[in-house]
């Protein structure tokens, strides 16, 4: 079978069995439920609270992380199934790999896995189900995005709640930079690892279009808003502080505070060409996520200031 990145054509197939999303609600699930439905394949949209849609090719089911219960009904007849794993869970490993397991024992063929960019395969955590997956038979994918473009303009994560009520954004990061990207993007990767004929069999790191310190991320929300935002650099203790103030587990923030660190060190200091790539369609800017949620235009991005796709990716990155 040909390497992935050695494909030259798209081939979604609308599966006869439906798909399963997990977090059929949530950021992502919204969005790839969407992607799938605009090619025809029948959803089952897995929440807590699933609730009856208009679409008759949406069909809601009951699913936890922690009523297992809940695991055959969602998984039995499903062809392909994407996994968001436990929100807010620092050791998310081992419900995910039961989970999958039970998936293959149930037949499931395809299975995609959201985690991220700082997260590779063998590293603790969601890096143990990636290597896991990457062991095993074929038919896996692992999306591994970078920071979400939406988590500035959401009101329920502790940033979009900053800029929502006119404050600065508090970071650990530095000048470092993040190729923020939209989560209609992940979805449009998802739902082409769900559907092509040939399974990917690989894991995807996906970006935005440009890498931005957050100096300029508060510059393009000043924009929009109006609200003269700011970029405030602290020590990484006192965004984690800052992250548990606004209700957040201790543990989760001190986790998220180092991964602010390590951007001020470069780590997310990369722009690859996933989306184009694998979805077809280059991806969103920033400003235009931020735009669409705050209901005004979009600035325009001069192309000297928009970076080449896959400039900054290291070696192995762009191309697997």
């Amino acid at each position: 079978m040909a390497a992935f990145s050695d494909r030259t054509t798209f081939d979604p197939a609308p599966p006869a069995a439906p798909v399963l999303v997990l977090g059929a609600t949530g950021t992502t699930g919204s969005r790839l439920v969407g992607e799938l439905r605009r090619t025809g394949a029948v959803v089952r949209a897995a929440s807590r609270t699933p609730r009856p849609t208009a679409d008759p090719g949406v069909v809601p089911v009951r699913f936890s992380w922690e009523k297992r219960d809940t695991w055959t009904p969602a998984l039995t007849g499903a062809g392909a199934v994407y996994v968001l794993p436990p929100l807010l869970s620092v050791a998310p490993e081992e419900p995910v790999l039961a989970f999958v397991a039970a998936a293959r024992a149930l037949g499931v063929a395809r299975v995609v896995v959201l985690t991220g960019s700082p997260i590779a395969a063998g590293d603790p955590g969601l890096g143990r189900v990636h290597e896991a997956l990457a062991a095993g038979p074929s038919g896996w994918t692992v999306l591994r995005p970078t920071w979400f473009a939406q988590n500035l303009v959401d009101p329920a994560h502790h940033l979009g709640a900053a800029v929502a009520a006119g404050r600065d954004l508090v970071t650990a990061t530095g000048s470092g930079r993040v190729a923020f990207v939209d989560a209609a993007d992940i979805a449009a990767v998802a739902a082409r690892a769900l559907l092509d004929e040939r399974p990917h069999d690989t894991d995807h790191l996906i970006t935005g279009p440009r890498a931005l310190a957050y100096d300029e991320v508060a510059r393009v929300l000043s924009d929009a808003t109006g609200l003269g935002i700011r970029h405030l650099v602290v020590a990484e203790s006192e965004a984690a502080e800052a992250m548990a103030r606004s209700g957040m587990a201790p543990e989760y923030a001190a986790v998220l505070a180092a991964m602010e660190t390590a951007i001020a060190a470069g780590a997310e200091d990369r722009v690859t060409d996933t989306v184009l790539r694998t979805a077809g369609r280059p991806p969103r800017d920033l400003a235009a996520v931020v735009a669409d949620a705050l209901g005004t235009d979009p600035p325009t991005v001069a192309p000297a200031a928009a970076e080449a796709v896959g400039a900054n990716a290291p070696a192995g990155t762009v191309a697997r």
